[in-house]
C-alpha cells in the first residue's frame, strides 16, 4: 500500500500523508464531494478535481496489485518464479508492461514454437541462443532427428529450434519495451482513402502522416471513426532499421560465427511475423486510450461549465422549440418552473403562418407576463430567431429572449422520467419545456439528461463508453454539490446526485416530501426510508431548506459544524436568526472579514479551513454560487449570416470547447470558430487554458466562407 500511496503522491505532486489520509476517508465509504467540502483539514484542502484523480488512479493500482499477485500465483505454479521474476513483477507500475512480463508464462495455442516444443527441441533452441558451442551446429541437431515425433533432417530440427527462439525473442518484455520506446519517439502513422473519389468528412486524412510524438489526441480519434466506418486505411510506420539493429546487437555476440546468419534471420522473422503486428495494435490502442482519457477529460470540464451556467431567476420563460412542418412547440414555464401553458405555432416554412403565430404568441405573453424567450438552437432556429425578433418589436414592453442548447431535448422528452413529469403532455412539446427550463435553470433541467447527449463533447461516440460514464457521473455530482439543492423543490434526478443519496433515497425524500409536507429542518431527512446517518452524515452539508426552522441551512455549513458556527456568530453580537435580515448581512459580512482566522479558530477548536468556509457561507447566507458567473446574452435582435463582414467586432457565448479551439454563438446561424492560434498572443498548451463553455467573450471575424455557411473568429485585439 505505501507503494501505491507514493506512486499516486508523485503523480499528482502532493504529499504521501495526504494521499494515505484521503485514501482511508474513501474507503470509510465517503463521497469525493463530501471530503472535497467538509474534510480539507485532512486532505490538505484538496480540489474535487484532484480527488477524482487520486479516486481513479488508486483503483487502477490497485487492481495492478491484484494482477500481480493473480501473475505471480500463475507462474508458481508453473514451478518457473524466481526471486529476480518475483522482484520485476512487483516493481512493474504499469499493466501493459505486467502483461508483457506474463507474456512467456501465458497458456499459448498451438503455435510453431510450441509444435517445436513437444518434438524435444528446446534444448537445441538453448545450444543455438547461447553460441558458444563450437562445434557445427549441423553435427549437433543430427541428434534431435526423431522421425517418431516428426523431426526428418537436420534442417528441420534447426529450424524447429529457430521457432522457438523467435517466439521468445517476441515474448521477451524488456525487447518489447524498449522496442515500444522507438516506436513512441520515431513512429509515424498514417491513413490513406479506401476510396480517393468518395467524398466524406475525412478527406483531410485521405493521404495523412504524422509523427505518433505529436499527434494531437482529437486526430487520433478522427482516424480511428474514419477507419471503422471504412474511408479510411490506417498503418504505423516504424523505424524498423533501428529495431532490428537493436535487437541484433542484443542478441548476437559474434558477427563471424556460425550463428550470425541464423540468428539474424529469425530476429527479423521474430520482428515481422510476431512482434510488429502486435506491437502495432498495443501503440493504436495506447493512442487511443490517451486520446480518449484527454476527451473525456474535456468533456467534463464543458459539462461542469455548461451545468454551472448562472440561472434566470425571478422570470416567466416561453420556451420555443423550432421546427419546418411540424410546428413549432411552445410551452411557458413560471417563475417556479411550473408549466403554464402549451401551444403549437407555424411561423415557419411550409405554412409561413407569420400573423397567426405572432397573434397567438401575443396573447401568451400577455396572459403569463412573459419576460423572455429561450430559443432552442436546432433545425429552423434562426428563422424562429428572425420570427421572435420582428415580433418583440411590435410588443410595447421589455422582452427579451437568448438561443439555447436543446442538445438531448428530444432524448428527454421520449425518457420515462419526462413521461412520469408529464404523463398528460405530448412528447412533442416536452422538448419546449426542457428548453424553457434550461435558461431558467440549466442544473435542475440538464440533471435529467445523459451528460453524453448535452453537445459539449468531442468524438464522446467513440470513446470508452463506461469510463466516459464513470467520468461524467463525477462532473455533475461536483458541479450539483458545489451549487447546493433546494430539498423541497428538487426532483428526483436532481436530488440522486448529492452526494450519500442515490435513486431510491432520492425517490423516497420526495414521496416524504408530497405526504408530510415541506421539510423543516435537515434532520428531518433521517425519517426518510432508508436514509441513515452514513447517508445523512454525507448529504446534509449540501441540501438547502429555506424558510425552515434553521436559518443556518440556507448554507452549506454542515450539521457538524453547527455548534462552532452559533458560537462564532455570538461572539460577534449576532444571532443565527440575524442571516435572514438582509439589513444585518453587509455589516455581518464586514465584521467576519476583520476576524484573525487562527486565533478564533483555535478559540472555537476547529481547523482553519473549516473556519474559513464557515466565514464565507455566514457573509453570502442563501446565495446561489453560479450568481457570480457571467449571465446569458439576452438578445432583441437577431444578426443574419448575410450582415457578417470581416473586421466585425461581436460579442459571443462559447458554446463548445475542443483541442484545437472554441465555437462561438455569435447570434448567426452556425457557430464561428476560434482556432487556438488565434485565441491569444501567448503560447498555450489547451483552449480550456483561456476560455470555458458559457464564458461570454468579444470576437473579430477574421474568415466567412459564405458557401458552407462558416466563420472564423480571433479573439486577439478584442479586449
Amino acid at each position: 500500500m505505501d507503494k501505491i500511496f507514493k506512486k499516486i503522491a508523485e503523480e499528482l505532486n502532493i504529499r504521501e500523508e495526504q494521499v494515505e489520509k484521503t485514501v482511508n476517508l474513501i474507503d470509510e465509504g465517503n463521497t469525493i464531494p463530501f471530503i472535497a467540502r467538509y474534510r480539507k483539514e485532512v486532505t490538505g484542502n484538496l480540489s474535487d478535481e484532484v480527488l477524482r484523480t487520486l479516486e481513479e488512479r488508486l483503483k487502477y493500482l490497485r487492481n495492478l496489485e491484484a494482477r500481480k499477485e493473480e501473475i505471480i500465483r500463475l507462474i508458481d505454479e508453473q514451478g518457473k518464479l524466481t526471486d529476480e521474476l518475483t522482484i520485476k513483477i512487483a516493481s512493474t507500475m504499469v499493466l501493459s508492461e505486467l502483461e508483457d512480463i506474463y507474456r512467456p508464462y501465458k497458456p499459448k495455442k498451438r503455435t510453431r514454437a510450441t509444435i517445436a516444443k513437444e518434438k524435444g527441441l528446446e534444448p537445441l533452441s538453448e545450444i543455438i541462443y547461447n553460441q558458444e558451442e563450437k562445434k557445427s551446429i549441423y553435427e549437433i541437431a543430427k541428434e534431435y532427428i526423431n522421425e517418431e515425433k516428426g523431426v526428418t533432417t537436420e534442417d528441420e530440427a534447426i529450424q524447429g529450434a529457430l521457432d522457438i527462439i523467435a517466439e521468445n525473442i517476441a515474448d521477451d518484455a524488456d525487447y518489447r519495451k524498449r522496442i515500444k520506446s522507438f516506436c513512441f519517439r520515431e513512429a509515424v502513422i498514417s491513413s490513406k482513402a479506401t476510396n480517393e473519389e468518395e467524398k466524406s468528412a475525412y478527406e483531410t486524412y485521405y493521404e495523412f502522416s504524422e509523427p505518433i510524438l505529436r499527434i494531437p489526441s482529437h486526430r487520433i480519434l478522427a482516424i480511428n471513426r474514419g477507419e471503422k466506418e471504412e474511408f479510411l486505411k490506417v498503418k504505423i510506420d516504424k523505424p524498423e532499421e533501428k529495431i532490428l539493429d537493436y535487437l541484433r546487437k542484443q542478441i548476437i555476440k559474434d558477427y563471424k560465427s556460425q550463428y550470425n546468419e541464423m540468428l539474424a534471420n529469425t530476429i527479423e522473422d521474430a520482428y515481422k511475423r510476431l512482434i510488429e503486428p502486435s506491437i502495432e495494435r498495443e501503440i493504436r490502442s495506447d493512442l487511443t486510450e490517451r486520446s480518449e482519457e484527454k476527451a473525456i477529460k474535456v468533456f467534463g470540464k464543458n459539462a461542469k461549465q455548461l451545468l454551472l451556467q448562472p440561472p434566470i431567476k425571478e422570470m416567466t420563460v416561453m420556451g420555443f422549440d423550432p421546427a419546418y412542418r411540424t410546428g413549432c412547440k411552445i410551452a411557458v414555464i413560471d417563475k417556479t418552473g411550473k408549466l403554464l401553458d402549451t401551444v403549437t405555432v407555424y411561423p415557419t416554412e411550409p405554412q409561413n403562418d407569420v400573423e397567426g403565430a405572432k397573434k397567438i404568441l401575443k396573447g401568451l405573453i400577455e396572459k403569463h407576463n412573459v419576460n423572455m424567450i429561450a430559443i432552442g438552437n436546432g433545425t429552423a432556429s434562426r428563422e424562429s430567431e428572425n420570427f421572435v425578433s420582428n415580433m418583440i418589436k411590435e410588443i410595447d414592453k421589455e422582452i427579451y429572449y437568448a438561443i439555447v442548447s436543446e442538445a438531448g431535448a428530444s432524448v428527454y422528452s421520449a425518457s420515462k422520467l419526462a413521461t412520469e413529469e408529464y404523463p398528460d403532455i405530448n412528447v412533442s412539446l416536452r422538448g419546449a419545456i426542457s428548453i424553457a427550463r434550461r435558461l431558467q435553470d440549466p442544473l435542475s433541467e440538464l440533471v435529467k439528461i445523459d451528460p453524453k447527449a448535452i453537445g459539449v463533447g468531442q468524438y464522446q461516440h467513440d470513446v470508452n463508453q463506461k469510463k466516459l460514464s464513470e467520468s461524467l457521473t463525477g462532473v455533475v455530482e461536483d458541479a450539483v454539490n458545489s451549487v447546493g439543492v433546494d430539498v423541497n423543490t428538487a426532483t428526483p434526478s436532481l436530488l440522486s446526485y448529492v452526494s450519500g443519496i442515490n435513486n431510491t433515497i432520492a425517490k423516497n425524500i420526495v414521496k416524504y416530501r408530497d405526504e408530510n409536507g415541506e421539510i423543516k429542518q435537515r434532520k428531518d431527512l433521517l425519517k426518510v426510508p432508508k436514509l441513515g446517518q452514513a447517508a445523512y452524515k454525507q448529504c446534509a452539508g449540501f441540501i438547502r431548506v429555506f424558510n425552515g426552522n434553521n436559518p443556518l441551512e440556507i448554507t452549506g455549513v454542515h450539521p457538524e459544524s453547527y455548534e462552532a458556527t452559533e458560537k462564532l456568530l455570538t461572539k460577534l453580537g449576532y444571532s443565527v436568526e440575524n442571516l435572514t435580515e438582509k439589513s444585518k448581512i453587509d455589516s455581518l459580512k464586514k465584521d467576519l472579514s476583520k476576524i484573525d482566522v487562527s486565533k478564533i479558530a483555535e478559540e472555537l477548536n476547529i481547523g482553519t479551513l473549516t473556519l474559513k468556509d464557515i466565514i464565507d457561507e455566514l457573509s453570502k447566507p442563501g446565495r446561489d454560487p453560479r450568481e457570480d458567473l457571467p449571465k446569458p446574452i439576452l438578445r432583441s435582435d437577431v444578426l443574419k449570416f448575410e450582415d457578417l463582414q470581416e473586421g466585425m467586432t461581436l460579442t459571443g457565448t462559447v458554446r463548445n470547447v475542443i483541442d484545437f479551439g472554441a465555437f462561438i454563438d455569435v447570434g448567426v446561424k452556425h457557430d464561428g470558430l476560434v482556432h487556438i492560434s488565434q485565441m491569444t498572443d501567448r503560447y498555450i498548451k489547451s483552449p480550456s487554458e483561456v476560455v470555458s463553455v458559457g464564458d461570454i467573450v468579444k470576437v473579430r471575424v477574421i474568415g466567412i466562407d459564405r458557401e458552407k455557411q462558416k466563420v472564423s473568429l480571433s479573439m486577439k485585439e478584442c479586449k
